[in-house]
């Protein structure tokens, strides 16, 4: 059997890697989150997936669990996320260096072959180019969460020198489904959208954001377990078609046909980037498939949201 670690694994993105690992038979998935922003209702009931509520950023928490299941991977996805949430509890963000610190010491002193870590395009703050690549140097960025990333970059490839323990970074960019929480933009468009209610834009809304729908975030993910690609080097994932705030509020507004408002508020004062967008030609070869398109992705979440709110009746 194939033990794997999947940390924050309550969260959207976790949840969705650690459900697909586990249709595996030979895999055991093993979730470590501490439900502070996940939720447990997101973790798939299954014999070979274990939820194991817990803190990473506290060592003692969780050493007995790598000392009990003997990890092969790891996928370390733990930590505070959304613009607000990390802009209102910076030393929350920062303390998440403790647990990336407590993964790795961990992951080496019990043999994990890979630790793949859940960077962000944050890392490269306002971009010198567009689409931003791999090799763009980051630190551009003076937020909090931007900076912890940055550190758990230079903790990854710092171990693998003196350790010897392979890694893989993702820099995500903007993953949206079902499963996300009102935290993040399109969510929170889409259910304002379906109940017609006004919805928000922060300045006039041309800022501009590429949006990656989770089962192309997870298929890349996988893929770089699977193929064994990309050890020891940075991937950015995400999709590569750029769009404005406004222009997203428009199109969700016309999938769902509501009859919502668009409602301009002031620019926040830090946190929202002018533009985001990747270059993901290693992403688009380790896929190996057509990345699904934003009308698809939406039409998907509106599903969702409507069998959803169906079932509760």
């Amino acid at each position: 059997m194939i033990n794997v670690l999947v940390t924050g694994g309550a969260g959207q993105l976790g949840s969705s890697i650690a459900s697909k690992l586990a249709l595996k038979d030979n895999v055991i998935v093993v979730i470590v989150d501490n439900l502070s922003t996940g939720d447990i209702s997101k973790v798939s009931v299954k014999d070979n997936i274990k939820f194991i509520k817990a803190d990473v950023n506290n060592y003692n928490d969780i050493i007995s669990i790598f000392a009990t299941f003997k990890f092969h991977y790891v996928f370390h996805f733990a930590a505070v996320v959304g613009v607000e949430r990390t802009l209102e509890n910076p030393i929350n963000v920062l303390n998440d260096i403790d647990g990336i610190k407590n993964i790795l010491s961990l992951s080496k002193n019990s043999g994990v072959k890979r630790v793949f870590y859940s960077s962000s395009s944050e890392v490269y703050g306002e971009p010198f180019e567009i689409p931003q690549n791999e090799n763009t140097t980051p630190l551009n960025s003076r937020l909090p969460y931007a900076i912890v990333k940055n550190v758990g970059e230079a903790f990854f490839r710092a171990y693998q020198r003196e350790y010897d323990l392979n890694y893989t970074i993702f820099r995500f960019f903007n993953t949206y489904g079902p499963l996300q929480s009102n935290d993040f933009v399109i969510p929170r468009f889409m259910k304002l959208a379906m109940k017609n209610q006004p919805i928000p834009i922060y300045g006039e809304g041309d800022q501009t954001r590429s949006f990656c729908y989770i089962e192309d975030n997870v298929d890349t993910c996988l893929n770089a377990l699977y193929n064994e690609a990309y050890i020891n080097d940075v991937l950015n994932v995400g999709n590569d078609n750029e769009i404005s705030i406004l222009e997203l509020a428009k199109k969700v507004i016309e999938i769902t046909d509501s009859k919502s408002e668009i409602v301009f508020l002031p620019s926040l004062k830090e946190g929202d980037m002018l533009r985001r967008c990747p270059d993901i030609t290693k992403m688009k070869t380790l896929l190996g498939r057509d990345l699904i398109s934003l009308e698809e992705g939406l039409n998907n979440m509106m599903n969702f949201y409507n069998t959803y709110t169906l079932q509760k009746g």
